[in-house]
């Protein structure tokens, strides 16, 4: 699949903003399922310093001063992305079992299995307790494969909890999610972040984008596409794999990576200090996954 992703951030300020610097994660990585092709990154106002770098956790990062005084901030992003079509649908009886993981995790001293690992400790917005380790036992058996356990916990997640835009913000405790059941993309990558970690399973927080499809007979709406999340896991057999709890699947050629990271804290769209601009900025969002009909087999850029 080839597509083309438009993201637009803007920010209305109650007064006016002398400085503002900013960080944001707008930019697909590169993946073994998928290639930024093309990536183009306009601020108003015009900035006074611009940087792209390469993060700790391999995303392209980019930072953006303005020095200027301003009351509104519009961040547009346009990228072209490559993603491998849908692989055969994978059997998740096969494959390295739970026990087998662990104990590999536990006798493997690898450069991969240490990176790996540092996805088992407690990080800004997840971390692990005896509730969210007993939720997630019941779905992991010490001879069952790897993949079937994380699949039913997905599945489980999936059906016990209710997407609800109107119940958590940023800042909802995971504690309260698992008590109340209810969220958004968010909230259950980092629940299912948080049960398989308790479970000794590294776990990544993926950010990203996800294709919408129109009801038939009905246009897809300009904008009317979303910033996504969903969680990767490690398999000693084969690496990082993507599962989405809020559609219970893996990540499929609808899934665009942006970030990997510990949790949404890592990798959040755009974040940074502003000098000035009063209380409660208002913030409007609009994203467009557009499916483009040619394909590109060059590197990527």
């Amino acid at each position: 699949m080839h597509y083309r992703v438009r993201h637009i951030t803007h920010y209305k300020y109650a007064n006016r903003v002398s400085h503002c610097y900013n960080l944001a994660n707008i930019i697909p990585r590169n993946t073994s399922r998928q290639r930024c092709l093309k990536n183009n990154i306009t601020v108003s106002p015009l900035p006074a310093v611009t940087h792209r770098r390469t993060d700790y956790f391999g995303n392209e990062a980019y930072h953006f001063e303005i020095q200027r005084a301003h009351t509104e901030l519009i961040i547009s992003a346009e990228s072209e992305i490559q993603i491998d079509d849908n692989p055969a649908e994978m059997n998740f009886d096969l494959g390295t079992s739970y026990h087998e993981a662990l104990d590999y995790l536990a006798k493997n001293i690898t450069q991969e299995t240490i990176e790996a690992s540092e996805f088992l400790l407690n990080s800004p917005m997840v971390k692990t307790s005896d509730d969210l380790a007993e939720y997630a036992r019941p779905s992991f058996q010490s001879g069952r494969s790897l993949k079937a356990c994380v699949s039913e916990l997905t599945t489980r997640i999936f059906t016990d909890f209710k997407y609800d835009p109107n119940f958590t913000t940023i800042a909802t405790p995971l504690a309260d999610v698992l008590q109340h059941k209810r969220g958004v993309c968010q909230d259950f990558a980092h629940l299912q972040v948080g049960c398989l970690r308790a479970m000794g399973i590294p776990a990544k927080y993926v950010s990203g984008y996800i294709e919408t499809l129109p009801t038939p007979g009905k246009e897809k709406l300009v904008g009317a596409d979303a910033t996504h999340a969903w969680i990767a896991y490690f398999s000693p057999e084969e690496g990082w794999v993507e599962f989405d709890p809020t559609n219970n699947t893996t990540a499929r050629s609808q899934h665009i990576v942006t970030a990997f990271g510990r949790d949404y804290y890592d990798v959040t769209p755009v974040k940074g200090v502003i000098f000035g601009g009063g209380r409660s900025p208002l913030l409007s969002v609009s994203v467009d996954v557009a499916r483009l009909t040619e394909t590109f087999s060059g590197s990527a850029e």
